[in-house]
């Protein structure tokens, strides 16, 4: 009996120094993602496609959604440590959720069904649920914070909108013609690219 326990003892921290360590790692790589941004050419200057959901979403399917969550966590607090913020902590929160939106649906499914085809539907869900979240918090929640934060009007959002896409005349239109096809699309790159190289590189996670 002693001897189980022992045993037990000595295991658990060992997983728990691992899981540390890989979350601090998929968090530095994520940081250093969130550096290099692309910006869109149907969207404000604000809106710029980053890779950082993808040590994120390999984190959610090795160790859980949990360990995703974590790991986005860490990379926005890491990113505000070292580059500060721009956007009066608004858009740190709306990358937090919104990413969070993508890869814990994604972890969840994935953990249910361990295959190729159970990270496609996960994957497929999670972009979908990514974008539809995404547009509810812009609409109610992030562009108005982002408004009272620097003390301009909504419309001043809309109009950098507009002088983009024509089509874009109004919160709404900004939200289906902007906030939409960004996460969207940014859903779609970093699926694609988490279905590219995951099974590649899993095995480096379980080595002993």
């Amino acid at each position: 009996m002693n001897t189980e326990t022992n045993v037990v003892s000595r295991t658990q921290p060992k997983i728990g120094i691992r899981t540390i360590a890989q979350i601090g790692m998929l968090s530095a790589i994520a940081t250093v993602l969130m550096l290099f941004e692309i910006p869109l050419p149907f969207a404000p200057a604000f809106y710029e496609i980053d890779f950082s959901e993808v040590p994120v979403l390999i984190g959610c399917f090795v160790m859980g959604p949990l360990a995703g969550a974590v790991i986005e966590l860490v990379k926005i607090l890491l990113n505000f440590v070292v580059n500060g913020t721009i956007t009066a902590g608004v858009g740190e929160v709306a990358n937090f959720l919104i990413g969070c939106a993508l890869c814990v649906p994604a972890g969840l499914i994935y953990k249910r069904n361990r295959t190729r085809k159970g990270a496609l539907i996960g994957l497929t869900v999670g972009t979908v649920f990514m974008t539809a979240i995404g547009c509810v918090l812009n609409a109610y929640v992030l562009l108005p914070a982002y408004a009272t934060a620097f003390s301009m009007p909504i419309d001043a959002l809309v109009d950098m909108g507009s002088a983009i896409n024509a089509s874009i005349t109004g919160l709404s239109t900004f939200v289906l013609f902007a906030v939409a096809p960004f996460n969207l699309l940014k859903g779609v790159l970093v699926s694609l690219i988490v279905l590219l190289i995951y099974k590649k590189i899993s095995p480096i996670f379980r080595m002993r």
